[in-house]
């Protein structure tokens, strides 16, 4: 119940539409019921002439109404019974489109707020959430998951009031027709709900592994689109297909073992309730042929116990549909609980743009409480201006520091500090505004070139964003694009070779024009004919800023006003490029393996 009453969180909001459902809802219910008693009721008195015979004494507005039903020549009732008839069912017909519109209103809504929830908490988590999420698997949720929600709330919360209101219905009036018959119903129905409970807390399970496996699903798809040249140049499409066969084969064994449970409710609620009706008929029909009660009361009474499988058989299938989406309901909560590691410090202070430097003092950095220190106990100063190289071999920790200046990830103890002021203390958006990142892996939307170089600002004249191609010697090859600046260039840039990709985000990051620029390893996957020009873009883009740069490339490094060392997380060295030569043995094996030649 309390799951359940989590999922109902969503409808917060909506409540108008959720009553003007429910009074819709109660008025169609009464159409519907009243026009079962009337059709065999009305035909049998129609065509045989004979007086309604109801065994059962009946309330007083009742007993009145049948009598004058009683009275009257049947072929009054003849002429005017198929207008009351049509009547009953468009004013029915009228409630329920009401109520189902109102409930469309509802789930509509409240899957567009799920989605909208689920995107802003993505778009605001920390940096070390992504490490240990596929992106398969986020975007099953923000899809497949929320779509199960929907279903939910559009038939299973109308429904859980709807039904039982109909299952009241049609047991009053079979209770007031033959009351001794009816008490089997209230003895034998609730039986019903044994299996119906166990079906739906093993649909619950298999929605679980369902929902997994449809994200393994989506993982796999978006990995091997995005990687689809990798998958044509190894040969490996034929593994691919049957890797991707496998998986959807197990999520059709999944589905498939939720459609057998489904399919067992409708039998055992049709099963019953023919046996309790086929047992009125026999026990009653001595009633009729002894004329103590008419043949079309009894079709009334055996119709209730008939009509009321239908509501029994929704409510089996809701709880079904609630299992189900209850399952689908934590995994959406597991990411809007999600705990925001880096965050935004109630009241923090916007900084201005650096005027001293940037300082890490003593800072250690994990990834998680029982993972081993990716960083132990750096202390680095950055004066405004410097362009400051991180070197050091693979994994030792250089791309997790340069992390740490904009604040993607916090120390796990330690601190950074711009001009005297701990980053903790500062508003994201005046922090990262005084940044640029250029890495080696060329970041690009599937948008046109212009607003990949314009991103974050729209509003940005083309003659703006033309000049920042120009500095990033991108000018050239975009003019011979189909359609310029609006060529759209497909996801992450698909269209484009590496050399431009990476041109583009070096415009992306002149025409941002930050004050301080961090390059990781920037250059390090291009051609040599690439490559020049890249170094040349960055060569324009560095001019009087500061720069965090990791680099390989001796070029890059020799320029260096400083050059810090890596090793094992820790700082081994700090200097020119002559100095550590002479003092940090790792710096001057690295640079005889690497730049000698």
């Amino acid at each position: 119940m309390k799951e359940y009453l989590k999922m109902l969180k969503f409808v917060k909001g909506y409540e108008r539409y959720f009553v003007g459902a429910v009074i819709f809802m109660i008025l169609a219910s009464f159409f519907e019921a009243f026009q079962l008693p009337m059709i065999p009721a009305m035909i049998d008195r129609i065509f045989s002439d004979k007086p309604i015979i109801i065994p059962n004494e009946l309330p007083q507005f009742v007993a009145d109404f049948i009598g004058k039903i009683n009275d009257m020549d049947n072929k009054i009732i003849f002429k005017y019974f198929p207008i009351a008839a049509v009547i009953v069912i468009i004013s029915k017909q009228f409630f329920v489109y009401w109520y189902s519109y109102f409930m469309s209103q509802i789930s509509q809504n409240v899957m567009r707020d799920i989605r909208d929830n689920l995107y802003h908490k993505i778009q605001h988590l920390s940096i070390d959430y992504f490490s240990k999420k596929r992106t398969g698997e986020i975007v099953s949720r923000i899809t497949f998951d929320a779509n199960i929600i929907e279903n939910a709330v559009s038939y299973a919360v109308i429904d859980l009031f709807r039904q039982p209101m109909m299952i009241l219905i049609y047991l009053g009036i079979a209770l007031n027709i033959y009351t001794e018959g009816s008490i089997i119903l209230l003895i034998v129905f609730p039986f019903i709900g044994i299996p119906i409970s166990q079906i739906g807390k093993k649909l619950k399970k298999i929605s679980i592994f369902t929902q997994e496996k449809m994200a393994d699903i989506t993982s796999h798809i978006m990995e091997t689109v995005s990687g689809i040249k990798v998958v044509k140049a190894f040969n490996t499409e034929k593994y691919e297909v049957n890797r991707f066969k496998k998986e959807n084969y197990t999520l059709y064994k999944l589905k498939m073992k939720a459609v057998r449970r489904l399919l067992l409710i409708s039998p055992i609620t049709e099963v019953v309730g023919l046996c309790c009706a086929m047992g009125i008929f026999m026990w009653l029909g001595n009633k009729v042929m002894d004329e103590t009660m008419s043949a079309g009361v009894l079709i009334t009474l055996i119709a209730s116990f008939m009509m009321l499988i239908s509501p029994i058989k929704k409510l089996g299938n809701v709880n079904a549909l609630l299992q189900q989406a209850i399952a689908a309901n934590e995994r959406i909560y597991e990411i809007l609980d999600a705990e925001i590691t880096v965050l935004e410090k109630e009241g923090a202070r916007d900084i201005p743009e650096m005027q001293e430097g940037l300082c890490l003092k003593d800072v250690h950095f994990k990834y998680a409480e029982d993972a081993e220190e990716v960083l132990r106990g750096i202390d680095l100063e950055i004066n405004k201006g410097e362009l400051v190289a991180i070197v050091g071999p693979t994994g030792t920790g250089k791309t997790t520091l340069v992390n740490l200046i904009p604040r993607f990830y916090d120390p796990t103890q330690g601190s950074v500090i711009m001009d005297g002021v701990d980053l903790k203390e500062v508003s994201f958006n005046s922090l990262r505004k005084q940044f640029g990142i250029v890495t080696q892996e060329s970041i690009l939307f599937n948008d046109t070139v212009r607003g990949n170089i314009a991103y974050g600002h729209p509003e940005i004249p083309l003659a703006e964003v033309e000049q920042a191609a120009l500095k990033a010697f991108a000018h050239r090859f975009i003019k011979d694009m189909p359609d310029g600046y609006d060529t759209v260039i497909g996801d992450r840039g698909f269209r484009l070779s590496g050399g431009e990709k990476q041109r583009l985000s070096i415009a992306r990051a002149i025409l941002k024009n930050p004050p301080i620029l961090i390059l990781d390893e920037a250059t390090s996957q291009l051609d040599s004919e690439s490559e020049k020009f890249v170094q040349e873009a960055l060569d324009k883009l560095m001019q009087g800023r500061t720069v965090v740069a990791i680099a390989h490339r001796l070029s890059t490094i020799k320029k260096a006003n400083k050059i810090v060392v890596l090793e094992k997380g820790q700082v081994v060295g700090i200097g020119t490029h002559d100095e550590l030569l002479e003092s940090c043995p790792l710096y001057n094996r690295l640079h005889s393996m690497q730049f000698q030649a």
